[in-house]
């Protein structure tokens, strides 16, 4: 279900402040620490009676975000592959967190996650919030005739292994909502695009590169055809626009 944006962040707000003593986050590929960021700035009269749990496989990552967690935040760090669910450190979790990770792990992954943090409650599961989440379209200001295929090879390597199994790519908030719903959540879903305007060139730039690496050995896409949508857009990039759309979900264990 999508509501409007400044609902959803009010849902956020206010799972976020429920508690009137210290309560305890779990922030999955935790990276260098953006989602604890956020939070903080949303949150920001009730940041200390939180205690953050950063997950990540990467030891530098996880220093970098300690290191940049606002004054008056507690946070600890834990070293773990995310494919070992059973390890994580779940006890006495009131909410799970994520930034752009989901669209990377596989349907398993999901079903696995939500079916621990079920298991191991005791008493009212925690809530579970998922930023920046893929959702497969992509819009360019100038447009251009490839625009369409070059996005459906892009999309098609979105759902290849990025080390959690198949991933889910676009299909990732369909799999979130239809499990969470069916394990007795309430989820609501807001769209938060990714948006690169004019005078962003160099972000720009980065991101036709990157779509370029990851399409260029697509078998439905001629080498030919994909240099010259990847030339169209460099010569635009100064003045050209993109959208990269993404969905955020919340989902909240029913009351009863």
């Amino acid at each position: 279900m999508l509501v409007d944006a400044m609902r959803f962040l009010d849902a956020v707000r206010e799972v976020s402040e429920a508690a009137d003593e210290s309560r305890i986050v779990m922030d999955l590929g935790t990276g260098s620490g953006s989602t604890l960021r956020a939070f903080s700035s949303v949150i920001e009269a009730q940041a200390d009676l939180h205690t953050w749990r950063l997950i990540d496989n990467d030891a530098e990552l996880l220093a970098a975000a300690k290191l940049r967690v606002p004054q008056g935040v507690n946070a600890e760090t834990h070293l773990l592959d995310l494919n070992k669910i059973a390890e994580l450190p779940i006890e006495g979790v009131e909410l799970v967190t994520s930034s752009a990770l989901f669209d990377l792990v596989s349907e398993r992954f999901v079903h696995e996650l939500a079916d621990t943090l079920l298991a191991n409650c005791k008493g009212k599961p925690p809530g579970f919030y998922s930023a920046l989440n893929y959702d497969g379209n992509t819009d360019w200001t100038p447009a251009h005739p490839l625009d369409r295929e070059v996005l459906a090879a892009f999309n098609r390597d979105q759902q290849t292994d990025k080390g959690f199994g198949p991933a889910l790519g676009p299909q990732a908030v369909p799999v979130m909502e239809q499990k969470f719903i069916k394990s007795g959540f309430t989820v609501a879903c807001a769209q938060s695009p990714w948006q690169l305007d004019v005078g962003e060139h160099e972000l720009v730039r980065e991101l036709i590169n990157g779509i370029g690496n990851a399409v260029k050995h697509d078998s439905l896409l001629e080498p030919n055809a994909l240099r010259s949508w990847m030339e169209f857009r460099m010569a635009h990039a100064d003045s050209g626009t993109c959208s990269i759309g993404h969905i955020d979900l919340l989902a909240l264990p029913r009351p009863g």
